[in-house]
């Protein structure tokens, strides 16, 4: 379940006579399910000339009780003004939202779904959450609630954790 770069690592650890630290194949383990999970996300989008980036705005706009602006997409999302711009160009390009000026301010823009983006958004949302959750089928509630209490354990010893 090891990427080859964390085999690699242990495998080097072991060569030079160390011991292997606490944890340090379990991260390794965390590591890879996450960037696993992270391709069999980008395979599903893409066919759909989709990115993560991409489906995030998708479902962003899909929800809202009105349209967006681009920097309440950014605020939302957690990327910058660029990065969205960039998603915004593409989705338009696709025919999957409409950018408008903001009828109480012209100055500003306003992001909607095409009616394209609200069937796209409603499916795909409905097919990733489901995929995700046979990603943990085979974890019953209380195996779930525990690796839960793990992670959060873990994340809070991180910088992002001890920021937050």
């Amino acid at each position: 379940m090891l990427a080859l770069k964390h085999q690699a690592f242990l495998a080097e650890m072991q060569r030079r006579g160390q011991p292997e630290p606490d944890g340090l194949a379990q991260c390794f383990q965390l590591l890879s399910l996450a960037s696993a999970i992270d391709q069999d996300c980008a395979q599903r989008l893409a066919p759909l000339g989709l990115s993560e980036g991409r489906f995030v705005l998708l479902f962003l706009l899909q929800g809202a009780e009105a349209p967006l602006s681009p920097h309440q997409l950014a605020e939302r999302a957690g990327v910058t003004r660029a990065t969205v711009t960039g998603l915004l160009d593409g989705l338009e390009r696709d025919g999957l939202l409409e950018r408008h000026a903001d009828p109480d301010d012209k100055r500003r823009i306003n992001v909607s779904l095409t009616t394209a983006g609200e069937a796209l958004a409603l499916t795909l949302f409905d097919q990733h959450t489901q995929w995700i959750r046979d990603l943990f089928a085979d974890l019953n509630e209380a195996e779930r609630t525990l690796l839960s209490d793990m992670l959060c354990r873990i994340w809070a010893r991180t910088d992002a954790g001890r920021a937050a």
